[in-house]
């Protein structure tokens, strides 16, 4: 008799919630009249992918699982400091799965869009959160465009990112290729093909942690209700970078949404239509949250570590050495030596620099090279409407284009970030 292996694993594939048991149940109903020659060897199992069911390697651990949170605004070092965790073998890591969340909101009808507030993303962003961190990766179908079919995607952003969705059992093609050897964001789908979303959460299930990076949720205050779900073990790692370098980031990065800046940074003059707001929302963001995560309110106590990007790339090894005892793991060898290879580059490569989210540099000389790209009246303006967002991370103001310059003087102090006890 042979197995209806196909029916039960359409069973699991169709569930939202791929959790041990379902798995468990799929791997069992492989024994009995399923024993011999159709168990593995058969010509069922000849796709490698779904070898993996008969290994036990993937199999949920024991372990408590730690959950992660790089929280982060765009262009503040986040894909750089997100790789730091990507690359320890035990973390399975989502590059910004609340993208599609966003997209999702954005792009339904007008008259939609006119009912949903921003407690009503939030509260999207939270639910995605949580089903990800419980490795329920089928709960983002609800939210990717276009629709996953038999749960089965190339949409999902920036897949190429992680390393778990890029190695086996996800896809057992891409051999030893490591995630930042590539700075083409398509070499993942290339070599692996289209996502599957059933096989990802079990490689979930299989990594003792998981870590995902967001620049899209405000305020820390927004993440309270994960920090106090008992299913969660929730550490929050608020990366925060000077504001005048985050807008020069976004002024290379994001040509068309800032072109009102670079006519102003080109010319000397503000045009009339720039968005101030494209800054400034960012600094009142940063700052809130900062405040709130060093008062150490009883919902963050423990759960809350402050990074400045600049003491990252200027003390690389120290910084993350201090970023995985927050997070109360051990820093594995692939992580110290991805660092040494990541943080002492001159990328020459015209791709690597064409790459919006690469994560190759000199380090040090990337902190502050904003000085050398803003002039002074963009600068001053800036400094005036970030006032106490500067002062508050500890980042110096300048009072002319001679001492905007001078990179020979750092613009960042000394300071330790300590929370309140």
């Amino acid at each position: 008799m042979e197995c209806s292996w196909k029916t039960v694993l359409l069973l699991v594939c169709a569930s939202l919630g791929v959790q041990y048991t379902a798995i468990r149940t799929l791997r069992d109903s492989l024994s009995g009249p399923c024993q011999g020659p159709y168990r593995c060897q058969s010509r069922h199992f000849r796709d490698s992918r779904w070898r993996a069911l008969c290994d036990d390697s993937w199999m949920p651990v024991d372990s408590p699982r730690k959950h992660i949170l790089l929280f982060a605004t765009t262009r503040s070092g986040s894909s750089f400091t997100g790789q730091l965790l990507n690359q320890h073998p035990g973390i399975f890591y989502v590059f910004e799965p609340l993208y599609h969340v966003q997209q999702a909101f954005t792009n339904s009808s007008s008259r939609l869009r006119r009912t949903l507030d921003r407690r009503s993303l939030l509260g999207a962003y939270r639910d995605l959160l949580l089903n990800l961190y419980t490795c329920d990766l089928h709960f983002m179908e609800n939210y990717i465009r276009p629709e996953p079919q038999d749960h089965v995607t190339s949409s999902l952003f920036r897949r190429s990112s992680s390393h778990a969705l890029c190695s086996p059992p996800v896809c057992m093609e891409a051999g030893d290729v490591a995630v930042s050897d590539s700075p083409d964001e398509a070499w993942c789908p290339k070599k692996c093909g289209a996502l599957n979303i059933t096989l990802a959460s079990m490689s979930c299930l299989s990594k003792e942690h998981v870590a995902i990076k967001t620049v899209r949720v405000p305020e820390v205050g927004d993440l309270r209700t994960l920090t106090e779900d008992p299913r969660l073990d929730l550490k929050i790692i608020h990366l925060v970078r000077d504001p005048r370098a985050i807008l020069a980031s976004r002024m290379m990065a994001f040509s068309d949404q800032f072109r009102a800046w670079k006519i102003w940074n080109a010319t000397g003059r503000q045009p009339r239509y720039v968005d101030l707001t494209q800054i400034t929302s960012t600094c009142k963001d940063m700052a809130a949250s900062a405040a709130t995560g060093l008062q150490t309110p009883a919902w963050l106590r423990g759960r809350y570590l402050l990074v400045r990007y600049e003491d990252l790339a200027f003390n690389p090894k120290d910084k993350a050495t201090e970023i995985y005892r927050f997070v109360g793991l051990e820093m594995e060898d692939r992580v110290r030596l991805w660092i040494a290879k990541n943080t002492n580059s001159n990328v020459s490569s015209p791709s690597e620099w064409n790459y919006r989210y690469s994560t190759t540099r000199d380090s040090r000389a990337t902190a502050e090279s904003w000085r050398l790209r803003l002039g002074f009246d963009i600068v001053r303006t800036l400094q005036n409407l970030c006032n106490d967002t500067l002062a508050l991370l500890g980042y110096k103001q300048v009072h002319s284009a001679a001492d905007l310059r001078n990179l020979s003087h750092s613009l960042v102090e000394h300071r330790t970030f300590q929370p309140v006890k």
